[in-house]
């Protein structure tokens, strides 16, 4: 058992050094907002077994703050399940943008579909 627990670890340490090398191709507010849509969605999914988070954007219903190492983003949204819901999180980072340092998020109400295309929002 502890071999797997070891092999899984390292397919794990892998697995994210192949991420940062592929966000360090990328712009710092990019790498910024990408490492903090990830960290929003993972920290969802743990925090919560009701939702599913498989993508965030942070600008849905507001231009979100960003700064040289972090983002608020009161206006965001996510999808869960095929729905979207409301959503507003701060999100500080590492010096490279690699990792999140501090996360506050909030989830709020369900976005109607009759909404959807108003805001770009997909199933």
């Amino acid at each position: 058992m502890a071999a797997l627990g070891c092999s899984v670890s390292v397919a794990w340490a892998l697995k994210d050094e192949r991420m940062n090398a592929q966000l360090l191709k990328l712009d710092p507010q990019t790498r910024l907002e990408q490492t903090c849509d990830v960290e929003v969605m993972d920290r969802i999914n743990r925090d919560s077994h009701s939702y599913k988070a498989d993508r965030v954007v942070a600008y849905t219903f507001e231009a979100p703050v960003v700064e040289k190492r972090s983002i608020d983003a009161p206006g965001a949204a996510f999808r869960s399940h095929g729905k979207w819901y409301r959503l507003s999180f701060r999100c500080v980072t590492g010096p490279k943008r690699l990792d999140a340092h501090s996360l506050e998020y909030d989830i709020g109400d369900e976005i109607p579909q009759s909404l959807w295309k108003r805001y770009d929002l997909y199933d």
